[in-house]
């Protein structure tokens, strides 16, 4: 890892640099919710709108020119054929800038910013923030083990971790499962309740404590999972592959499998 950002992230100095970056992205992409914003279908069909391609440009020119020895990968460049075919180096960013842009432009509240930095093939710094609430997660550390933490956009920093698994413990899921397919998720789980949610918030509401598991069982892209990722770690949780290890990145095509993020 490079020494300006090993330095940064054992400090918390990349934690606050990330967050500012994510919470500046999110006051560009706020004007343009509820604004009668019309998307367009990438290759894929997935859908990306303007406030997409100027929140990722944004986030590039913020960091690039503050951590210059750091790649980057980002959702948008997908969509501009520019995604490089394996990762750009050891270390490198990790970017979705507007997770949840299906319910965006249907002016739903959960969309997400999210950066993550991963190092070989883990996540081991992220942000998430959602512009409809105001709050942002992040990972960081305390007396130098891993830390998650929350705040109001540009307040103090509050601690999260997961908490014990509850004898009634709940799952929360996709909102596009069938409330049958929802059901036998939670089920698989141990979890006798369930809820729905949008974007990359499942991770952190899994990191707080408001839920005990995530399971997923249809393909994400690696720059929806890294940065709720790392905030669950960093709070105490998994997200385990199929396989039973951890979710890693840099895999063909930049797609992830079945997993399942868990809590205490």
């Amino acid at each position: 890892m490079a020494p300006s950002v090993l330095q940064d992230l054992r400090a918390n100095a990349l934690r606050d640099r990330l967050a500012a970056v994510a919470e500046e992205t999110a006051a560009l992409i706020l004007p343009y919710w509820r604004s009668g914003t019309v998307a367009r279908a990438k290759a894929d069909l997935s859908p990306v709108t303007e406030a997409d391609q100027r929140a990722e440009a944004l986030i590039l020119a913020r960091l690039l020119p503050l951590y210059p020895e750091v790649g980057a990968v980002g959702e948008e460049m997908a969509a501009d054929g520019g995604l490089p075919s394996s990762p750009p180096g050891d270390l490198y960013w990790l970017i979705d800038p507007l997770d949840g842009t299906r319910g965006f432009v249907e002016g739903k509240p959960g969309f997400t910013v999210n950066i993550a930095l991963i190092h070989g093939d883990r996540t081991v710094a992220g942000v998430v923030s959602a512009p409809a609430s105001g709050i942002t997660w992040a990972s960081g550390v305390d007396q130098g083990a891993p830390a998650a933490f929350r705040r109001a956009f540009g307040g103090v920093w509050e601690p999260v971790r997961v908490r014990p698994r509850p004898p009634r413990a709940s799952a929360v899921v996709s909102h596009s499962l069938s409330a049958a397919e929802a059901q036998a998720l939670a089920d698989r789980y141990g979890c006798s309740d369930w809820s729905c949610e949008d974007s990359s918030l499942k991770f952190c509401q899994v990191a707080e404590g408001r839920f005990d598991a995530y399971p997923r069982t249809g393909p994400t892209s690696e720059w929806d999972t890294a940065a709720g990722q790392a905030v669950l770690e960093a709070a105490g949780g998994r997200v385990l592959a199929p396989d039973g290890g951890p979710l890693r990145y840099g895999k063909p095509g930049w797609r992830n499998g079945a997993f399942v993020a868990l809590g205490g």
